[in-house]
Formats: structure tokens, sequence, C-alpha cells
């Protein structure tokens, strides 16, 4: 029940975040140079169109009503209409969702699974090459943005060697039917590892680097911990030193960073998308930014900072489930 009445406390604190998120991004939105009406009907509209068209989408009230409908609209799970596709924001936002999600997720499966095992190696091993190459691709990985890693591989392993497509993406839910060459479930699965494998080296590197940091550094600082030494002194093996004594107790900054690397993750998604031709939240929001598409600007951009939100609540969580010395009881 500790657990229970902290998850709820901390959701009660994130809303004034969340409705912090609203309000900056209407107003933002609202200061952004140009008239969507302009781009709907061109740079000449007559007044009676321009007319009609504001108040459809509620662009001819006053700041403060447009405001207070917003945040009544989305109380209401309405997230209003979208200017550019003439269709309901959430709608679109959910065409589009499950294609950076599936892209986010994929990108941090393969940053944990190879962030964590060279952590441990690198740390392991300190100060000997395995721990130096660890280092330097670390070092490179935090270094290189996104969209370049993504432009990089696409060169390699769709221009030059061929065996890699460079875009579109291939939901692994998709009918055999809608995928061209398929027709069975495990010719979709196959067709969608491949078509995913790219975009989610080239968004996933970055994560991957910054949490192999991070996991080294954990792990050394657990590995000279006094009860480490104990063991040693027991004759307890390295290995199951490392297993049952050290990694879990290190893992606590490493859920840190990866709930905070959320907001890289999603800001990477973005550009990813948009040089691997993918359609999703990213491209959907670049696209509402270009035609000056308020109400889906405000939607998209309002997900994203609730998929954050969401996942620091589940980080903060999570600890205890590492850590057993993490109560939520109380204060805690």
């Amino acid at each position: 029940m500790g657990m229970l009445r902290y998850a709820i406390r901390r959701l009660l604190q994130a809303i004034p975040v969340v409705l912090g998120i609203i309000t900056l991004t209407f107003l933002l939105t609202d200061a952004i140079p140009g008239d969507p009406v302009s781009v709907m009907l061109g740079p000449s509209p007559s007044a009676q169109q321009a007319a009609e068209i504001r108040a459809k989408y509620g662009l001819d009230k006053p700041l403060w009503v447009r405001y207070a409908n917003h945040v009544v609209s989305i109380l209401q799970g309405d997230l209003g209409r979208s200017i550019y596709y003439s269709a309901p924001v959430e709608r679109k936002i959910l065409e589009r969702l499950p294609v950076t999600m599936l892209l986010m997720v994929s990108s941090y499966a393969f940053a944990l699974a190879t962030a964590i095992p060279l952590g441990i190696l690198s740390a392991k091993r300190r100060n000997k090459p395995a721990d130096h190459i660890s280092r330097i691709v670390g070092l490179i990985g935090v270094s290189t943005p996104s969209f370049w890693i993504g432009l990089v591989l696409i060169i390699v392993f769709a221009y030059h060697i061929q065996i890699l497509p460079a875009t579109d993406l291939i939901l692994p839910w998709a009918p055999p039917g809608a995928v061209s060459g398929a027709s069975t479930r495990l010719d979709v699965l196959v067709a969608s590892a491949r078509h995913l494998l790219l975009p989610m080296v080239s968004l996933g590197t970055l994560q991957m680097a910054a949490i192999m940091r991070i996991e080294r550094s954990s792990m050394l600082e657990v590995l000279q911990q006094e009860y480490v030494k104990l063991a040693r002194a027991y004759g307890v093996s390295e290995r199951t030193i490392l297993r049952k004594h050290a990694f879990r107790n290190a893992q606590l900054p490493v859920i840190t960073l990866v709930g905070l690397q959320l907001t890289q993750a999603l800001g990477g998604a973005v550009l990813t998308e948009t040089v691997f031709s993918i359609n999703g939240m990213g491209r959907l929001i670049i696209t509402a930014i270009q035609n000056q598409d308020y109400p889906l600007v405000m939607g998209t951009t309002f997900v994203f900072g609730l998929v954050f939100v969401v996942g620091v609540v589940l980080t903060d969580i999570s600890y205890a489930y590492v850590d057993p010395r993490v109560t939520y009881d109380g204060e805690n």
C-alpha cells in the first residue's frame, strides 16, 4: 500500500507539471509568427473565407478564451481539430504514436542490451584494453548527433552494401497482405526488423553511450564498497560478486538516467523519423510547425510531455524493485 500511495501522490504532483506544459505550449504556439489561415487559403484569402476559417477553429476569440477552451477540451479528451489535415488531432496522434513508441522502445532495448554488458565489462577490466575501447565508444556515442549517425548508416548499409532499407517502417502488427512480399506473420516480423534496425541503432546510440558510462562509474563505486571487499575476503568468486552483490546496487543511477533520457529520445525521434522517412510523431510535429497548425502543435507537444512525465513517475516507482532499502512509506 505504501507504493500505491506514493504512486498516487506522484501522479497528483505531476498534474501542475502537465498544466505547465499545456500553458507554455499554448502561449508559445500563439506567438509563432504568421497566420494559419493564409497557409490554408493562400496569401490573399477573401475576408469571408478567412472569417469562416477563424470561426471554425476558434481563432477569432480572445487569447484567454481560447486558452480556457483548450484546457477544458483536453480534460474532455478532445485535443481539437487539425487545420492542415482537417481531422481530429487525437486521431492523427493515435495513427502516428504507435510508430514512435515502437522506435523508442526498440532503441531503449538496444541501448540497455549493449550498454549494461559493456559497462560491467569496462568496470571489471578497468584500465585494460577492453575498458579503453568501451570508453572510446561511449565518448563517440555521446558526442555524435543521432541524425548524423543515421545518415552514415544509410550511406554504408543502404547505399554501398545495400543489405538494409533506408526509408519507411513496417509495423510488426501489420497484416501480411499489407506488406510487399510477405505471406505469413513471420515474413512481416522479419521485414519489420530489417526496416527498424537502422533507425533503432541511430536513435539508441546516444542512450547506449550515456548509460554505458554511468553503468561503468556506478559499478566501479559499488565494487569498492566494504561489503564487496568482505565477500572477496571470504573467497566469494568475482562472478558471484558481480551478479549477486554489485549489479543490483549499481542500477539506481542507471534507472535515473533512463528516465531522464526520455527527453533526448523524444527529441531524437523527431530527427530520426525525418532522416528515415518514418511517419511517426516526429514528422507529424514537424508538419504541424511548418504549416502553423496550432491545434496539432499543441496536441503533439502535450502528448510528448505526458509521455515524459509518466516515464519519470515510473522511474521513481521502479526504484523499490531494484533497491529494497528504498521505501515509499510516509515522506520517503
